[in-house]
């Protein structure tokens, strides 16, 4: 992890980086945050994290800090990071720093920004071939999914269950609706039909999931998003997750049965190559 990182207007060694124990971020939660991936020192879609984030920051009534564009590619300069691969850049921004008290802040505090950079390994193409594991987990998150806050205690937990069970991907499952997974979102193959939970205050709106709707309708595919069935799921011939550090990966085993014929299917394939063309389209990249 690159050892720069900004603080509240200031870059600074990590070492260096305190937080007050009143952050509201600290003491609720009350904050947001957002995972942009660069490749080859460019990044793919920012404009489209920064919409995210500022929509969130709509939603929770905080103010939407600026400069943040330029903030993200600082911090990969600052840590040596333009010729990477891929890396990303973290941010979090929480609604300050005041005495403890459920409601706002009154008269309202500056945000605490706090972001760092660092390389990114992806998963070799090895590993890839071999594909992923996941199991089903309730979904106790809060009703607002789709804003992407540091509440993440369900997610934790949820991960930690996937960990405990040898698999990659924790898939959270509500009311019998195989929704998204812990850090990610996660698509179906039916015959020659992909399907996906709807954008909805159940799902965090994912922008690799975006991005593999898009190439997908230009590959011709038929996209459903609809809600699918933990049992529907289970009978998927291809299941695999989407995120800015999943990219797109394979699951060929959903609670210890295997997925399809257990191996990573033609569709996902297809999908990966669709998704990184986009990728050497839009950041001037070489990725495979």
């Amino acid at each position: 992890m690159g050892d720069t990182v900004f603080l509240n207007g200031e870059f600074m060694p990590r070492s260096r980086a305190r937080i007050s124990p009143d952050d509201r971020g600290f003491l609720f939660g009350d904050g947001l945050y957002e995972v942009t991936p660069a490749y080859g020192g460019r990044f793919l879609a920012l404009d489209r994290h920064l919409a995210r984030l500022r929509r969130g920051t709509r939603e929770l009534r905080m103010a939407f800090p600026q400069g943040l564009e330029e903030l993200h590619r600082e911090l990969l300069r600052r840590n040596d990071l333009e010729d990477e691969e891929m890396s990303i850049v973290y941010l979090q921004v929480t609604r300050g720093t005041a005495p403890r008290s459920h409601a706002f802040p009154d008269p309202p505090v500056p945000a605490t920004v706090y972001g760092w950079a660092k390389a990114f390994r992806r998963p070799t193409r090895e590993a890839w071939e071999k594909g992923f594991s996941a199991v089903s987990v309730p979904d106790r998150r809060w009703a607002r999914a789709d804003l992407k806050t540091v509440q993440l205690l369900p997610q934790v937990l949820a991960q930690q269950t996937a960990r405990e069970g040898a698999a990659t991907d924790a898939l959270l499952v509500r009311d019998g609706l195989a929704l998204e997974g812990a850090h990610n979102n996660v698509f179906f193959v039916f015959g020659d039909t992909l399907a996906t939970h709807p954008a909805s205050n159940q799902i965090l709106p994912g922008i690799t999931r975006e991005i593999v709707l898009e190439v997908a309708r230009e590959e011709g595919i038929t996209v459903e998003e609809r809600p699918v069935t933990l049992a529907e799921a289970q009978r998927a011939s291809e299941i695999f997750f989407t995120g800015t550090t999943t990219e797109v990966r394979p699951t060929v085993r959903l609670d210890g049965r295997p997925v399809g014929d257990g191996a990573v299917g033609p569709m996902t394939r297809r999908l990966q190559q669709a998704f990184l063309g986009r990728v050497n389209e839009e950041c001037g990249a070489a990725v495979t």
